[in-house]
């Protein structure tokens, strides 16, 4: 049995990232896919192309490969997998990238063994049967920019995108497209809106990907959020600080509420607000920051009331750091 060596043929380094051998089996399934490829042998390394991703891609196949490739010799003839091969790794389940294992070199058949379609690439040649060569598209991924009201009140809106196409000679080119996507309500930043087949094209009639669209938050003039939670920095005076003192606050719900400071508030101090955060069954909760200001010392009044608590009030606030 002949040896394959499975990083030569996707042409990627040993160490290669997962990342990198989707790509380089992307770019070669194009290259040589039967119903666009003019070489003659397209069908042979389409296949050979689809054989090797189908073990790169999987870790658990792809370490039982290296494994194999530290012991093996190429060109050795009447090669047998290891003892115990099937024992110490479980080949079973998942699907195949292209068609079943009937598809694959012998070498495939005797060290991972026979499987069934899994929905990949598929090819059936001859009369009957599905007819050519087929693949669901890939997923895309993009970032998606919402305002802070749209996850608080639920919104829909337009996005454009250069998304991928095939044009009539099987290339792939960069469309512009509008979609009409759906805001849930509550939705966190990081967190993904799904649109079902908008993503890449499949390939000989195959059903397209989905396109993820990954959500963030446009900056916003008063709140800051931090997963489920909205935070808004309120400026208060030093005399509300230490007497204390009931202040208005906006919510970001777009009422005003009455806060009280509780007397000797530091700077920084957090006063929460529970469940008006972004809504959902387990809400996020509001919180409100202080932030001390000072008033001018250019104000005569403001200058003479801070000199006469400097010479009468013992208090020293670095007094801990000696």
């Amino acid at each position: 049995m002949e040896y394959k060596d499975y990083y030569k043929i996707l042409g990627v380094k040993k160490d290669a990232s997962q990342d990198e051998i989707k790509r380089a089996y992307r770019k070669l399934a194009r290259k040589f896919h039967p119903d666009v490829s003019k070489e003659a042998d397209a069908e042979v390394k389409f296949k050979e192309v689809g054989e090797a991703y189908e073990v790169l891609k999987d870790p658990e196949k792809r370490e039982a490969y290296d494994q194999l490739g530290a012991n093996w010799k190429a060109g050795q003839s009447g090669f047998q997998p290891p003892p115990d091969w099937e024992q110490n790794f479980d080949f079973g389940g998942g699907g195949y990238t292209q068609g079943s294992a009937h598809d694959y070199s012998s070498f495939f058949e005797d060290l991972f063994g026979g499987g069934q379609a899994g929905g990949g690439y598929y090819y059936q040649s001859g009369s009957g049967g599905r007819g050519g060569f087929q693949s669901r598209g890939e997923n895309v991924r993009a970032r998606v920019m919402i305002d802070l009201e749209d996850s608080l009140n639920g919104a829909s809106k337009h996005i454009t995108l250069q998304m991928p196409e095939v044009n009539d000679q099987g290339q792939v080119i960069n469309k512009e497209r509008t979609l009409k996507i759906k805001i849930p309500k509550g939705i966190k930043e990081g967190q993904t809106i799904r649109l079902s087949k908008q993503g890449n094209p499949g390939i000989g009639g195959g059903e397209r990907g989905d396109l993820l669209l990954e959500v963030g938050f446009n900056p916003h003039r008063l709140y800051t959020v931090d997963g489920k939670d909205i935070y808004l920095n309120v400026p208060v005076a030093p005399w509300e600080a230490i007497l204390g003192a009931k202040i208005d606050v906006p919510t970001p719900q777009g009422k005003k509420v009455g806060m009280k400071i509780p007397p000797d508030s530091q700077q920084g101090r957090k006063l929460r607000l529970k469940g008006k955060g972004l809504p959902g069954k387990d809400a996020g909760d509001f919180y409100v920051v202080l932030q001390v200001a000072l008033p001018p010392s250019s104000d005569p009044k403001v200058k003479e009331l801070n000199e006469k608590m400097r010479d009468e009030i013992d208090f020293n606030p670095r007094s801990y750091l000696f």
